[in-house]
């Protein structure tokens, strides 16, 4: 899964970063750096705006569709096996696709004396661009689900999964609404390669959603 992560990447170099064909629309305000990005807190996506321009934009890190019943889940993750087949996700995976940029993110490694958090990213510190879906939620305001896939690399040797983070060249379709073929998408929106990160573990700490700074994805010694 993916429950938490970073973003302190300045956001006019992100936006520098990508290679689209429209530059995108920086936010109004620049957002603070985050080192322990929590669920259920509004976070800086890209996506589409209603001019066709991509555009950063606030959204809620947990998808409720203002369609859903009172009391349906509102899940932070949608696994790649079920997001454009899943009643709940299909429609978001055909029209509403987004990306939530990060520096990495977190992942707990379960041992003997309890669960250890690792820091995982790319090798050569690049930003990540994490695919992810959003809806409009009962509120109007937009909240959003970032893919998971099969871990692959160092991330499977912490966890069964890690984010779907794409290559600089995936990133113009998927935010395309024009591309709502599934088997088209399979061909054109690649993730980045199993060897393109890196892990290691981290303080305690970051088990705090409250707890920031830099010094949070510092290297420690992993017990045992």
């Amino acid at each position: 899964m993916c429950g938490r992560f970073a973003c302190y990447t300045p956001f006019a170099q992100l936006a520098a970063l990508m290679r689209l064909p429209v530059a995108p629309r920086l936010p109004e305000q620049e957002p603070p750096p985050r080192y322990n990005v929590a669920p259920g807190t509004w976070i800086t996506s890209l996506a589409m705006d209603g001019e066709g321009i991509p555009s950063f934009t606030s959204m809620w890190w947990g998808y409720r569709p203002h369609w859903a019943q009172a009391g349906a889940p509102e899940p932070i993750n949608a696994t790649v096996e079920k997001v454009a087949t899943s009643r709940y996700f299909r429609g978001a995976f055909a029209r509403h696709r987004c990306l939530v940029p990060a520096d990495g993110w977190y992942e707990w490694l379960p041992g003997e004396t309890g669960k250890q958090p690792y820091f995982l990213c790319r090798e050569d510190r690049a930003p990540l661009w994490l695919a992810a879906i959003f809806s409009e939620r009962d509120d109007g305001r937009p909240g959003l689900a970032i893919l998971t896939e099969p871990a692959r690399g160092c991330a499977s040797e912490v966890h069964a999964r890690m984010p779907l983070a794409l290559d600089d060249g995936s990133l113009e379709p998927w935010l395309d609404p024009a591309l709502t073929d599934r088997d088209v998408m399979r061909q054109t929106v690649r993730h980045l390669p199993a060897g393109a990160f890196e892990a290691w573990p981290v303080s305690t700490r970051v088990n705090r959603a409250g707890e920031e700074g830099r010094d949070l994805m510092q290297a420690v010694q992993a017990p045992g």
